[in-house]
């Protein structure tokens, strides 16, 4: 059967059928290459829309930005959302730049050190050995809005040192502590002012040892509130004039 039969010699009948049976393979393989190339390029949509697909959320993550209504505005510092009780920093921002900013007013109304200033000032800036001394003590509201402050005397003082700071001469809390509240509400920018006497002698905490006169020489004081202070100020004590004829 597979014995080519014919006029002419086998060997072309055998050509024949090789170049028959090559052509048959090419057109298979064309047919076989095309259903290949068809399936490759149908089979890349799906992925190009799932690459859409993937891609999609984070193009849309931004709308969900800060809304015109600002109400996720400060995400940059820790975030706040809407409702949050520490919105209040939000006046922060409207804060003029340079130099420190009070802090926020906590919910008991209570003014916090950083809202308030203290200034201490002398009667007189030069004295005499046995003279007495007037201090006056300032305390302003330094923040955006009232606030309540105890200014009662428990809460004052006044301390004096020799002028280098190092030597402790007197405070005012060491023999006449005062327990005694005095509950203020201070508006923004206003002033409470309280005057301390001082007898120009020296003292210790809870009043021990002698008390003894000053001598002359140059001394520095500090007020107090709490635990706001207030800057130095500088006084002299002179010695006492002699008497004409002593």
């Amino acid at each position: 059967m597979f014995e080519p039969q014919g006029p002419l010699p086998p060997e072309v009948y055998w050509r024949r059928r090789v170049a028959a049976v090559g052509a048959a393979v090419v057109v298979v393989a064309v047919v076989v290459g095309l259903i290949f190339w068809a399936a490759s390029g149908s089979g890349s949509k799906p992925k190009q829309a799932n690459d859409a697909q993937s891609v999609s959320p984070s193009t849309t993550l931004p709308s969900a930005a800060p809304s015109s209504d600002g109400q996720n505005g400060g995400v940059s510092g820790g975030g706040t959302g809407p409702g949050d009780s520490s919105a209040p920093a939000s006046s922060d921002s409207a804060a003029p730049s340079g130099g420190p900013t009070p802090a926020a007013v906590p919910a008991s109304g209570l003014c916090p050190d950083q809202n308030i200033s203290v200034v201490l000032y002398s009667d007189k800036p030069d004295y005499v050995v046995g003279d007495k001394a007037t201090f006056t003590m300032v305390v302003t509201n330094a923040g955006a809005t009232a606030c309540t402050r105890d200014v009662g005397q428990s809460m004052q003082n006044v301390t004096v040192r020799t002028l280098d700071g190092t030597k402790y001469i007197w405070s005012a809390g060491d023999c006449a502590p005062i327990a005694q509240v005095n509950n203020q509400v201070l508006q923004p920018g206003q002033q409470f002012k309280s005057n301390i006497a001082w007898s120009g002698t020296t003292s210790a905490p809870g009043c021990q040892g002698n008390r003894t006169q000053i001598g002359p020489g140059s001394y520095q004081a500090v007020g107090k509130l709490g635990e706001k202070l207030s800057a130095p100020i500088t006084f002299n004590v002179a010695a006492a004039p002699i008497p004409p004829g002593a």
